[in-house]
């Protein structure tokens, strides 16, 4: 355990403050793709090659290529990787078959706020192996202190459009890293540039990391109605759906609440949830999403009064029907037990759990108090009468002065007090009903 500590604080010193990813976009508008064509399938010697006439594309071609004929946009370019070409074979390709017109797909609906779109990681080795992070749909498009990336071999055309200007740390193409503002609106109103982002409104570049070791917020909620036009959610079957801040959906799962001090270090902290409970083959198909968020705060849960940052724990499992959040909640009641035993060691002060099923930490906190109820309902019992486990209390006169004050304790735990001759009997729901006195 002392050996795991070490590696997380060594973590820890190598990046205090890595509370920010890479997102690379996912969709290219390369020759050699496949999917790019209406047929499925590359064009080959026999085929002819049609580019929507006023589609805007920019095209990377990776390969020579050999075709009958190819039919050009109007505003269109294809970039030659070297030792790329296109030629005419005489006499055809034997083996292409007769020969097919094949249309290049129009990328014109491909939009940078559609989370499905993106793929995010901690690193540039951790996107090149397929080490991806899950994230709240707000958090998947790159937020203000995001790397994006796209991919240096290809070509996109994507639509950046929206209320609001699109702020990143940096952005990368075609092997060129831009982390400066006035150096990528150059690129964006050059030739490659104007083709492949278009819309209403333009990225810019910060080269600003985020310097709060506690996290700071992804400032995509000014975005939410682009970001959650493009997501469809799935039906649920979970008794009690949660909504994630930041998240499209309600989910099957857990949220935990966690409140933190100064000292706090958000990508610590991540990590140890990673090696402490990710890392354990009970929990292996849980995907967790932490974010530091915005909570508006209410008075008797109903009057605004301000708001307060928080770090958001999102659990969600991969079981189904009724079984959907089981796991992600029993990881949940993990990772609270943890704070309550080490969060004065790690900056965190306190932290609480929801889960689909109903569940949450009241619950827990409850169990707690039946006890020291029940105990404090015996004392007041002792002047009632000679018991054998009393004792008086100068306070009270006897029982019948505590108010019955309806919702106070909850039923459930009233309920539970039963008053007899020979004592105080009390049942509490996390024990079997036992007699210890035996």
């Amino acid at each position: 355990m002392a050996l795991r500590h070490n590696v997380l604080l060594f973590l820890c010193i190598l990046n205090p403050f890595a509370d920010a990813l890479y997102k690379q976009w996912i969709p290219d508008t390369n020759f050699e793709n496949a999917t790019n064509w209406d047929k499925g399938s590359v064009p080959c010697g026999n085929d002819q090659v049609v580019f929507l006439a006023q589609r805007k594309v920019s095209v990377y071609v990776e390969t020579s290529h050999t075709l009958t004929g190819m039919s050009l946009p109007v505003d269109g370019q294809l970039i030659l990787a070297s030792g790329s070409g296109f030629s005419v074979r005489e006499g055809g390709d034997p083996g292409c078959g007769s020969g097919v017109t094949a249309q290049f797909k129009d990328p014109e609906s491909l939009k940078w706020f559609d989370p499905s779109l993106w793929l995010a990681a901690t690193s540039i080795d951790d996107l090149h192996g397929g080490t991806y992070q899950f994230s709240v749909h707000e958090e998947s498009v790159p937020c203000q202190f995001d790397d994006v990336v796209f991919r240096e071999a290809s070509s996109f055309r994507v639509d950046v459009s929206c209320d609001h200007d699109v702020l990143v740390k940096s952005v990368s193409v075609l092997g060129k890293k831009f982390t400066s503002s006035s150096e990528f609106s150059q690129y964006l109103s050059s030739d490659f540039g104007r083709l492949q982002f278009h819309g209403s409104s333009p990225v810019s570049v910060s080269g600003s990391s985020c310097a709060d070791i506690t996290g700071c917020i992804c400032d995509n909620s000014k975005n939410r109605n682009e970001i959650c036009a493009n997501v469809k959610c799935d039906p649920l079957e979970c008794k009690k759906p949660l909504h994630p801040v930041g998240h499209c959906c309600d989910v099957c799962g857990a949220v935990v609440d966690v409140r933190f001090s100064s000292n706090f270090n958000f990508e610590s902290y991540r990590n140890r949830l990673l090696h402490l409970f990710l890392s354990l083959p009970k929990y292996k198909t849980v995907q967790m999403a932490m974010s530091k968020v915005s909570k508006e705060q209410r008075l008797l849960e109903l009057i605004p009064f301000g708001s307060t940052q928080e770090i958001q724990v999102l659990l969600l499992d991969r079981e189904t029907g009724q079984d959907a959040g089981n796991l992600a909640e029993s990881l949940a009641r993990e990772i609270v037990k943890d704070v309550h035993d080490h969060g004065s060691n790690i900056g965190i002060t306190s932290a609480d759990f929801q889960a689909s099923s109903g569940a949450s930490s009241s619950e827990m906190a409850g169990n707690s108090a039946g006890v020291v109820v029940g105990a404090v309902l015996g004392s007041l019992i002792a002047l009632g009468g000679p018991l054998d486990r009393g004792y008086d209390n100068p306070m009270f006169d006897k029982p019948t002065m505590m108010p019955e004050v309806p919702g106070l304790y909850g039923t459930e735990m009233v309920n539970s007090v039963t008053l007899t001759h020979s004592g105080v009997h009390f049942v509490n729901p996390v024990y079997d009903e036992t007699d210890f006195n035996a």
